[in-house]
């Protein structure tokens, strides 16, 4: 990286969940430049340590990734998705985007008012059950995110329960809806290369929104991996997929959140679409 980069400075961390202060106390220290070298998870931390109030904590910051974890979402849709030389090169270069962001205001796992912001997607539900489970399984973890996520995808499947919530989209509201899971996503492919947002668009400012009602589990155990790997799910009948800016669900206190492959969380929950404040390097 030195060789393509220049002179950079090198923090490892520890622990899960020690990027979000590394991260701050960088900015403290006047760094303006973040590369994540790591899997989704460290990409949030670092996300959530330059984002503040809905914007960057500063008009100089810029984020990059390269890709080196179970899971590589952001850099998938950079285009350098399993390529760190091609990751480096990218960033090299200096080209510079800007991507949505979600924020979500939520309950954290000590049941305290929390806010956590996502560039991938937040889901609560059986969705975000099968990315605590992937993070706590560190033998499927080594096997790739592909498998890993696939795994967990059946195994929560046949254990988890349908539950009731009340759903808010940009102020349309239902109410008792009996359901599985829901997905507010802004990048069109998540969880391993699985095409659960159709053409979604990083950089619209509105989010896609995946909603699994209470669909027979026969119907999602007997369909083929592409059903999932290629948007095919969609088309199910107990399978809501919408747009909008503005989210909010209450419903079962036991309901895990995640946000980017991390979890964060418990119901009730407020999503809001920040368009393209996210500036990426890369």
């Amino acid at each position: 990286m030195r060789a393509a980069l220049g002179a950079i400075d090198v923090v490892v961390t520890a622990h899960g969940g020690d990027e979000t202060n590394l991260t701050r106390q960088g900015l403290e220290d006047g760094v303006h430049h973040f590369i994540a070298v790591g899997g989704d998870g460290t990409m949030n931390g670092v996300l959530n340590g330059i984002v503040a109030d809905g914007q960057p904590v500063n008009d100089q910051v810029r984020l990059s990734v390269v890709p080196a974890g179970t899971s590589n979402e952001l850099p998938r849709a950079l285009g350098v998705h399993g390529d760190v030389d091609g990751a480096i090169a990218a960033i090299a270069a200096g080209g510079e985007r800007r991507f949505d962001l979600l924020q979500a205001d939520c309950l954290d796992l000590d049941h305290k008012d929390h806010r956590h912001y996502g560039v991938l997607a937040i889901s609560w539900g059986g969705a975000a059950e099968i990315v605590h489970r992937v993070n706590k399984s560190r033998f499927l973890k080594k096997l790739g995110g592909r498998f890993s996520y696939y795994a967990n995808t059946l195994s929560v499947i046949m254990t988890y329960p349908n539950r009731l919530c009340d759903l808010t989209i940009d102020g349309r509201k239902m109410e008792g809806v009996l359901h599985y899971a829901g997905l507010i996503c802004n990048l069109e492919m998540l969880g391993g290369g699985m095409r659960l947002a159709p053409n979604a668009d990083p950089t619209d400012g509105i989010a896609d929104f995946l909603f699994f009602r209470d669909i027979p589990r026969k119907d999602i155990i007997l369909q083929k991996p592409s059903w999932l790997f290629e948007g095919h799910h969609i088309e199910h009948p107990k399978v809501d997929f919408m747009r909008g800016r503005n989210f909010t669900v209450t419903g079962s206190p036991d309901a895990l959140i995640d946000a980017d492959g991390e979890t964060i969380g418990h119901l009730p929950l407020a999503v809001k679409t920040l368009k393209q404040v996210l500036p990426i390097i890369g």
